[in-house]
């Protein structure tokens, strides 16, 4: 057999071909499983609500090419486009949270809280306003934003290690820092710009076309198996630096490429949809709830993600009438309370009640 799974539990095996070994969770597969196909049916349901209601036949008839010319242009050239560059936003952005927060060992660890998101979106402004704000410059704008904002984040946090409650008060200025930057640049550019760019700070999904969902899922083709052959390496980081050595992991090369990993998820996400909030905080913590112990799956969180923005999307685009807003104002009223309970959590624990 080229392929063969030794079982290690009821919760979990290890699926080996050849010299390779990757290993399983029961729960965690199910659970993506059941999340894919959630995913699956809020996509379907986007592509046949809005202003032009099209049926699950005609859409069906669409994706084949076998229907009329207006159905075809309504799902083909306008939804699918916007849903899969949902799907693929969230699904970047709750990968990138779950690697910040394992790593971290802090719920509280996400990149739109530590800056990683705020130095991304400064850079798509900057290239909005000064370079036009093609596919292009925005997304080379923003991944250089990224990298800068989490080179500093890891530079100015590190103290003999990179610990969380560190990582989120640098993060914190960093943020403050970046979004001072991107008021002035507001303020110094015409108003059809500054307009525009406002418009992507919030985290917006409209006119959406295939390269954004090109971009995105590309992307995440790239990132999401490196984040996955770094999982290892995750796991014995989280039982501390001095044991994760004693196991032969190089600890620094780890974290640094878990890092910049994490913070090219989120640059990419922001690229295309501008940084649409508390994703990435917020999916690992459901997936983790979810599993009952233990750290939350990359996998299901991944999928976790993608139903959250394509849900939300959902409720932006349908929910309000002729109205559509963004869906970052949507993940915002949703999340936010979601970090309120954290923190109030975490302050009760301190105290130990």
């Amino acid at each position: 057999m080229n392929g063969s799974l030794l079982s290690r539990g009821p919760s979990s095996g290890v699926l080996r071909r050849g010299s390779l070994s990757v290993r399983v969770s029961w729960p965690s597969i199910l659970l993506g499983g059941a999340l894919t196909g959630l995913a699956a049916a809020v996509t379907v349901l986007s592509l046949t609500v809005g202003d032009f209601t099209v049926g699950a036949g005609e859409v069906v008839e669409a994706l084949t090419g076998r229907a009329g010319t207006m159905v075809t242009h309504v799902v083909v050239e306008m939804r699918l486009p916007r849903v899969l560059t949902a799907t693929g936003v969230g699904a970047a952005l709750a990968l990138s949270g779950s690697l910040l927060q394992r790593l971290a060992r802090n719920p509280l660890v996400s990149p739109d809280i530590i800056g990683v998101s705020a130095g991304a979106t400064t850079a798509a402004v900057l290239a909005i306003v000064v370079f036009g704000g093609t596919t292009l410059t925005v997304t080379v704008g923003s991944l250089v934003g990224a990298v800068c904002a989490v080179s500093l984040l890891y530079l100015l946090s590190y103290r003999r290690g990179v610990v969380g409650n560190r990582m989120i008060l640098v993060g914190i200025a960093l943020s403050a820092m970046a979004g001072s930057v991107t008021s002035y640049l507001l303020t110094r550019t015409e108003l059809s710009s500054a307009q525009r760019a406002m418009v992507w700070i919030t985290g917006s999904l409209a006119n959406r076309e295939w390269p954004h969902a090109i971009t995105i899922w590309a992307a995440l083709a790239l990132l999401a198996p490196v984040a996955f052959m770094l999982s290892r390496s995750l796991a014995l980081l989280q039982l501390g630096d001095d044991m994760a050595t004693a196991l032969g992991s190089r600890v620094q090369v780890a974290r640094a490429a878990l890092v910049f990993t994490s913070a090219a998820l989120a640059a990419m996400a922001a690229s295309v949809a501008g940084p649409v909030s508390f994703v990435a905080l917020v999916a690992p913590q459901i997936v983790r709830r979810l599993l009952g112990a233990g750290p939350a799956g990359l996998f299901p969180t991944m999928v976790c993600g993608a139903v959250l923005v394509a849900c939300s999307d959902l409720i932006a685009r349908t929910a309000f009438g002729g109205a559509e807003l963004p869906v970052g104002v949507i993940t915002g009223i949703l999340g936010a309370p979601y970090l309120l309970y954290l923190l109030t959590r975490r302050n009760r624990a301190g105290r130990g009640g």
